[in-house]
């Protein structure tokens, strides 16, 4: 089934603020309707959800939870498809990230950013990718990291959660494209989102120094992507695209 002929819906994660935020709003000005999860800030996605009904008449769902919770998950995705039948975007946003030696790293943190970082995409693809497979259409966009890639130090259980998550994209965008269902990541650089304001002023001065654009990426930026991949042919999957402002 093509996308054109029902009201378009995308499951986002992580919508409350930063990336997802950004995401979320731009769908919406595409004319999506939106499932919506966020962990901790459930007064911020109501106020995102109120003003995007309120700006572009789409539909909105909102879910606070952990998406690293597969019963959660669970409830997510069967209250969506209740409610709009149809899934034809998924972006994989939610993250957390774990600044440390590794040696200083506990087991129940390294659990826990893998599990949000890693497994959550595994839980929304598992649960909506067989509502897309009998559509015989499907967008799957995973907001992944230039550390999965390069690694950074200080930043190991990240930058391997991120390296899974690009993997993981490569090998499910095999499986997928026989059913017209295309799997791609986003390789994101330093984005001016509140996860990377425990720099201090001079860290981040050092870091930007670094970036050839001169600058950090703004989260509309990282949007702007994730509709380019939406609306490019099914053809492209299985990429790993990279937004960086040239630092990799």
């Amino acid at each position: 089934m093509d996308s054109a002929f029902h009201a378009k819906s995308a499951y986002i994660s992580g919508a409350s603020r930063g990336i997802g935020r950004a995401i979320a709003e731009e769908l919406a000005s595409l004319g999506y309707n939106l499932s919506l999860t966020c962990k901790n800030n459930p007064q911020m996605l109501e106020e995102l959800k109120e003003e995007l009904i309120e700006k572009y008449h789409v539909n909105i769902l909102t879910f606070t939870g952990d998406v690293s919770n597969f019963e959660f998950m669970e409830m997510v995705c069967q209250k969506t498809m209740h409610h709009f039948h149809t899934i034809d975007v998924i972006v994989n946003n939610a993250g957390i990230s774990y600044i440390g030696l590794l040696t200083d790293m506990s087991v129940l943190d390294w659990d826990r950013v893998i599990s949000t970082d890693l497994n959550s995409a595994f839980y929304s693809s598992k649960l909506f990718v067989p509502h897309m497979i009998n559509q015989k259409f499907g967008k799957i966009i995973n907001i992944s990291s230039m550390w999965g890639s390069v690694g950074a130090s200080m930043e190991v259980c990240y930058s391997a959660a991120k390296g899974g998550l690009n993997s993981f994209t490569k090998a499910l965008s095999k499986e997928l494209a026989p059913s017209n269902i295309s799997v791609n990541a986003i390789s994101c650089g330093v984005i001016d989102t509140e996860m990377n304001h425990c720099f201090s002023e001079e860290e981040m001065e050092a870091l930007i120094e670094d970036i050839p654009a001169g600058r950090l990426c703004r989260p509309d930026e990282v949007a702007k992507l994730v509709s380019s991949i939406i609306s490019a042919p099914s053809y492209m999957t299985g990429q790993i695209i990279g937004i960086d402002g040239g630092y990799i």
